[in-house]
């Protein structure tokens, strides 16, 4: 855990162990090179496919995304993650992102469409019961894809005041309060039909927010307004050139922490994205191949971009020009079925 006296910084690899997947990877990472290290592991979760830290690094939480759908948490003082206890159902199946926010841990839950107020107890772990869960209703256009609700993703805005949830199946995104451990609806955008929400980020200012859209292969450029929590549609701009044939999803989307550069990465084209951060939205200027097969998540860590490509089980890592935006490969390590990577802070 330290190198030389001073604490080494650790990455976190979620996998889908339904696929051959280890659980829950810990690697050192080198902060010169961005290089990683596998260290250890821990399996004791089945599908860990997404994770996310606690506010002072000491638990990690992962969401079980299965039929039955729970969330579990690992104390990391170690390089192997430690269970702290079984499980907890979060009451909606399929869950596939989680994030942590005012003493609880905030689940989307993809196969039912709902989201999940876990709360937390003293020590960090979730508690087992007092969970409340938001139900989403509705429908998009696609037959196969949008027939009911999905939700994606949950997380504050960067006031703290607010929670979003993004919800494929709807075409919408929900701006939500977590008052007394359940969440409610303030209002719900829509965004263009058919479209299928998936990821959003903020950008620094706190005045705009990036929507990536995983059924066509664009961001939806948002303005945000922190003090009533109004999201507006203002633009699109596509991930990739042209119009693309075959398999293009989109899954993830990062945003420098100067506000200048936008990153996304593309499933089936295998790709990420650079866009320029613009007056009035956003300018795709190139792609790179992310040095895998069906990158699911993007992840930036200090110059560094990691890709977790779940179907050629690796983590791939680049470096970032400050300039340009360009990602440039640095290497990549196995880890099968990857789908997440999150970072301790040192």
């Amino acid at each position: 855990m330290t190198d030389g006296g001073r604490r080494r910084r650790r990455a976190f690899i979620g996998s889908f162990t339904a696929a051959g997947g280890l659980g829950v990877l810990t690697a050192a990472v080198d902060e010169d090179t961005g290089a990683l290290t596998v260290l250890g592991g821990a399996d004791g979760v089945p599908d860990p496919s997404y994770l996310a830290l606690s506010p002072d690094g000491g638990m990690l939480y992962a969401v079980s995304e299965t039929a039955d759908g729970a969330v579990a948490a690992y104390r990391v003082e170690d390089d192997k993650p430690e269970l702290t206890a079984p499980p907890v159902p979060v009451g909606g199946s399929g869950p596939t992102h989680l994030s942590v926010h005012a003493g609880h841990v905030l689940i989307a839950n993809y196969g039912s469409g709902s989201v999940t107020a876990v709360p937390l107890r003293a020590d960090g772990t979730p508690a087992d019961e007092g969970a409340t869960v938001l139900q989403h209703a509705g429908a998009g256009p696609d037959p196969k894809r949008q027939q009911s609700p999905h939700a994606h993703q949950v997380l504050p805005d960067p006031s703290g005041r607010w929670i979003v949830s993004v919800d494929l199946g709807t075409d919408s995104v929900r701006v939500c309060i977590l008052h007394g451990g359940a969440l409610a609806v303030h209002r719900e955008i829509a965004l263009r039909p058919g479209s299928g929400p998936r990821h959003l980020a903020f950008h620094p200012d706190g005045d705009r927010a990036y929507v990536l859209n995983e059924l066509t292969p664009m961001v939806t450029v948002c303005r945000w307004d922190p003090a009533d929590g109004a999201l507006k549609p203002v633009a699109e701009t596509p991930v990739l050139p042209g119009a693309p044939e075959g398999d293009a999803y989109p899954s993830g989307i990062v945003v420098s922490p100067d506000g200048r550069f936008v990153w996304t990465a593309t499933r089936g084209k295998d790709v990420i994205s650079v866009l320029a951060v613009e007056k009035d939205g956003l300018r795709l200027v190139t792609t790179v191949p992310c040095g895998g097969a069906w990158p699911r998540a993007l992840t930036l860590a200090g110059r560094f971009l990691y890709v977790a490509n779940e179907r050629s089980g690796n983590v791939t890592w680049f470096a970032v020009d400050p300039t340009t935006g360009l990602p440039r490969r640095g290497g990549s390590i196995e880890a099968p079925a990857a789908s997440c990577v999150v970072f301790d802070r040192v």
